[in-house]
């Protein structure tokens, strides 16, 4: 059987869950997720669970939140005036702004009062400990020289 070595570009089937066992993502009834290993397109704790598994191999692997989406950072919670978001927005909407350096980021609206708002600019799974069902459904080859896929 083929093996995952750093740097292989492989597809995947998963399924991520917390660690209460909710399903927060899969793939399965869809394409598998593609990706190479070692080079960061995916959580880090995840990249590194592939190497040396085999293909139609299935593992289950705990992944700690610092090593999946971070560790909740408080200083990306602000408060900003109402006026600074959408009519319309209620806990949960998700924005897409502009930070004061140029950078697109993404925020979470955590509260809503009438003249601010609360917004979060962690990942909503930020802080969360994660389970993956992984199986390596295929290993397509190495990429980063523009060798075969």
């Amino acid at each position: 059987m083929t093996e995952v070595k750093n740097g292989d570009v492989v597809r995947i089937h998963y399924t991520a869950k917390l660690a209460d066992g909710s399903a927060v993502d899969s793939s399965q009834g869809g394409e598998p997720l593609e990706f190479q290993v070692g080079a960061g397109e995916i959580i880090p704790g995840l990249d590194r669970q592939i190497s040396g598994m085999a293909v139609g191999e299935l593992n289950t692997v705990a992944i700690a939140a610092e090593d999946a989406y971070g560790l909740h950072d408080d200083s990306k919670v602000q408060i900003v005036p109402r006026s600074a978001v959408p009519e319309g927005v209620a806990v949960g909407t998700r924005l897409q702004g502009t930070a004061g350096d140029g950078r697109q980021v993404a925020v979470t609206v955590t509260g809503v009062a009438d003249e601010q708002v609360t917004v979060d600019g962690n990942h909503p799974l930020a802080g969360q400990d994660l389970v993956f069902d992984v199986m390596v459904v295929e290993v397509l080859g190495k990429s980063a020289d523009g060798q075969q896929r």
